[in-house]
Formats: structure tokens, sequence, C-alpha cells
């Protein structure tokens, strides 16, 4: 640069130094000329308004954060002052919040703000008045920004190494830049980390907070906390006022689980839980005031008490099913005992049981009616059993005879019986009934005794009750000769030769 430039540079400096005393004393005349012999000059000058000029309060102001991905904004309030430049509020923010410069854009009054201008310059001069913060992905940033921030970056880090740097006389007087022998720096435990970034809206949480403290998005999973890190008094407050949030939850959660089960207990003890909340029966679609309905245990389906008594009352079924049923739906879970027995009343009930027996007796293979009349007493026998004591009436049937025959045994009876057929009308029933089992192959003939008598179930070995001679029941032939056990001329001829006596013989004798 030559003499006379820097000349010129100098009294530029004057003269702008004076421009800006002339104006703030408002010497106009002063001013001009100043003004008019730096645009002689042609250089290039800046002029821009003291801070002093500004008001000095500091104001609250309320910012709108919000980024791509949010579906609202979240409010923030910091405190600025109005001569704050749009590029110090940016550098304010990535401070006190995480996010870099690069990825801010502030929006004020509607439009894009320039980092050169004031807060005072869009209107903003006193607390409560509001600006709108967009905050960019790291994604979204165009290469050429990332380049910029980079560029960034790596300058502050050659500031840093040229701060280390000394100057040290070398050869005849000149001074160059020499770096001082080379130290072993001493082991520093690593920096701890300055908290995990939000996938969200990139903030920067510190590394204890479960979530984001602006979008209350979850930390993510494989994020570690520094063990060298130490949080500081704020951190340490939340961390406890957590710890109690979670002892007081944990507390109110148990408090109630025994509630509920005191009220399980209470509802136990009842044979119909009640509907507390006032519902629309979906039977006879009438609204029913709370505490006059009914909820069923086994489904919760809750129902007036009229439409389902009226239910099991028209039943025909042994087992009652919930009425419930809708086009998508049909309900197939049961009414339970104490249920039923609540809604209906001790005649109701006792015809329900009546028909629960006569259905169950209906269904059942092998069971047998007692013979007296009008007696409701049933049972179910098994192949060894011919003889039912019945409980309600005490008397004992014959289930062979299916009668019942004091003092006689089945011949005596059956031969008082052809006797009586004459001119009894029921015993004449009852042989009739014994003839037409023998023609059907329900019974046969004993071939010693000739006893009536019938195979109930079981395989095909019988032995008579009067005269203990052992039958074939698919030959009708006794099982053994004259000489007992092993002598094959009595008619059944099984096991001879390895042949079953007959094709249909079950080969179980």
């Amino acid at each position: 640069m030559t003499s006379e430039s820097s000349l010129n540079l100098k009294e530029v400096e004057e003269l702008a130094n004076a421009l800006g005393e002339a104006i703030g004393n408002g010497e106009k005349d002063e001013a001009t000329r100043l003004s008019q012999r730096l645009s002689e000059l042609a250089v290039v000058v800046k002029v821009t308004v003291d801070t002093r000029a500004y008001p000095s309060d500091s104001i609250k102001l309320k910012v709108g954060v919000e980024d791509g991905q949010s579906q609202m904004g979240i409010p923030v309030t910091v405190e600025v002052s109005t001569d704050m430049t749009i590029a110090d509020l940016k550098d304010k923010f990535s401070q006190n919040f995480g996010f870099h410069a690069t990825l801010q854009r502030w929006i004020i009054g509607k439009r894009l703000a320039r980092d050169s201008e004031t807060l005072y310059s869009h209107g903003i001069r006193k607390s409560g008045d509001q600006a709108f913060l967009f905050i960019l992905s790291t994604q979204a940033v165009d290469p050429l920004t990332r380049h910029l921030q980079q560029r960034e970056e790596e300058q502050q880090r050659l500031a840093r190494i040229a701060e280390s740097v000394i100057l040290m006389p070398r050869g005849l007087g000149a001074d160059v830049l020499t770096a001082p022998p080379p130290k072993v720096p001493p082991k520093v435990p690593p920096k701890p980390s300055r908290g995990w970034t939000c996938k969200i809206c990139t903030f920067v949480n510190k590394p204890t907070r479960p979530g984001c403290e602006m979008c209350t998005e979850e930390r993510p999973v494989d994020y570690q906390v520094p063990e060298a890190y130490k949080p500081d008094q704020e951190e340490i407050q939340r961390m406890l006022q957590e710890e109690q949030a979670n002892q007081i939850y944990t507390e109110a959660e148990a408090v109630q689980r025994e509630r509920n089960f005191l009220e399980l207990l209470q509802t136990d003890d009842q044979g119909i839980v009640p509907c507390l909340t006032e519902l629309e029966c979906s039977i006879c679609m009438c609204p029913v005031l709370p505490g006059e309905g009914a909820t069923l245990r086994e489904c919760l389906h809750s129902f007036c008490r009229d439409c389902l008594q009226g239910t099991i009352v028209n039943s025909q079924d042994a087992e009652v099913s919930c009425p419930f049923a809708d086009n998508l739906y049909n309900c197939d879970k049961k009414l339970q005992d104490r249920e039923i027995k609540a809604l209906l009343t001790d005649e109701e009930h006792q015809r329900f049981l009546e028909l629960r027996l006569s259905i169950a007796e209906s269904r059942q293979k092998n069971s047998f009616h007692c013979q007296t009349l009008n007696c409701q007493g049933w049972c179910v026998y098994e192949d060894e059993v011919n003889e039912f004591p019945c409980d309600l009436c005490m008397e004992t049937n014959c289930i062979l005879c299916k009668a019942i025959h004091k003092n006689m045994n089945c011949k005596q009876y059956q031969d008082d019986l052809r006797i009586r057929a004459e001119n009894d009308l029921a015993a004449k029933q009852t042989k009739d009934m014994l003839e037409e089992m023998l023609k059907s192959g329900e019974a046969m003939k004993c071939p010693s005794c000739d006893v009536t008598m019938q195979k109930k179930s079981g395989c095909d070995w019988l032995c008579c009750l009067m005269c203990k001679t052992e039958i074939c029941w698919v030959t009708k032939q006794a099982r053994w000769g004259p000489n007992g056990p092993g002598d094959t001329s009595g008619g059944c001829k099984c096991r001879v030769n390895n042949k079953l006596c007959n094709p249909n013989c079950q080969n179980c004798h």
C-alpha cells in the first residue's frame, strides 16, 4: 500500500469519527461538510447506530419454535435487548438451546429477518412481542451452508492453534513464527458430551434427560450417559422431582389396586353385579338408570334385569347364553348359577332346575328314570349295575326288567307278569314292552332258565342273575358246555381254532 493511500485512509478514519460526533451532537452543517468530503474520497464506509441510542431495558420476547416434522409450535420466552441483531439472537439461541445458527430461520412480522437487522427495526419494542423461529433439520441444510459451517469450525480451531504459537528472534533481527519445544500434554479425561440430539427437532438435550425438552421425543435407546458427566444443580433438582413423582405414582397405583381388590371382594359376595352407569338395554332398547341394570361376570355385557329374567325363563337349554348379539358378533358366554338364582323368583328357579335335570337326562346315553309314578329321580348306570335305589321315593328299581318288583327276583316277576297280563292293563303293557325288546334284539332269553335279560353296554359277555350261566350276547348261546370253562360244546365257539364265534363279536370273552 502506498504512503498516499495510507494518508487517505487515515484521513477517512478521522473524517468518519468526526462525522459520528457531528451527527450525535446534532451539528447539521458540520455533518453535511464531512459527508461531502467522504464522498469525494470514494471510500467504502459503514454507518451504524450506537447501542446507547436504543432503550437500555431488556425485554422478554415470546418465540414460537417449530421444525419441519412438528405438528405444533413450542413456546419459548427469551430475554433480549432491542439493539440486538438477528445474528446476535441466533448466537444466543445456539448457546442456550443448542441450535446452530445455520439451522435457524427467524420470521418477525411475516417477514424473513436478515442477520444484520436489529430487533428494534422489526418492531420489537416491549415485553410480550412475538417472533417465530423455524429450525431446519441437519439433512435439509444445503451443502454450501454445511461447508461454511465446517469452514467456521476450522477457523476457530486454527485460531486456538495460533494462540499457542509465540514470536521468537531468529537470524538478523527478523521476527518469524516459531513453535515452542514440544511438550507432552498431561492426560486429561475426555470432556463429557454436551448431550443427546433429538432426531425430531435437532435440539441438544442434557445427557440424563429421558425425553426431549422441546418436543418430548424419547431419548435414543442406544444412548449411554457418559460416566464422567456430572449434572448441574438444576438437573439434580429435576431428577429428584422425577424420582418423587415416580414414587407418588407407584404409591397411588398400589392404593388403586387395593381399592379394586376390595371392590372385587364386595362384588363377589353379590349374586348379580349391578351396573353403576346409565345404559340402553340392547334387547328392549329402553334406558336403564344407574344401579337398575345388571352386568354379567363372564363377558361384562349389561342389560336391564327384566330382559335377563325373560331370557332365562324362556331358555330351553341347560346352560343360558348371554343374549348380546349384533351384526358382527354373537356372545357365547354363559350366565353363572348365582346370577340365574338372583334374577329368578324361588318358583321360577325351581322350574328352571327341573328343566335342567330333564335336559341332562335326555342327553345322557345310559340314563334310567325311576319307575315310581311322578318321581323325578333318575340315574346313569354302568354295565355291572342292575339296580337303582332312588333317593327321592326310596324305591329300588330293577334296571333289567325296567320295573320295581319288591320281594321277587327277575324270574318270579316275569312269571307273575305273564299271569297278571290277562287282566292287568299295566302288566300287559310291561309284558308287551319286554316282548318288543326281544324282537328288536335289545333283550334275550337265558338259554338255561328262560328269564328275559338285556345287555346295557360293554362287552359281549353276560352272566344270568338267576342261574349264573355265562352267555355270549352275539350267538345267544351258553359260553361253556356242561363241564364248565373250557367246554366249547355250549354253542359259542369263540376262540376255537383261533376264530371268532361271529363276525360281530367284540372278542372280549
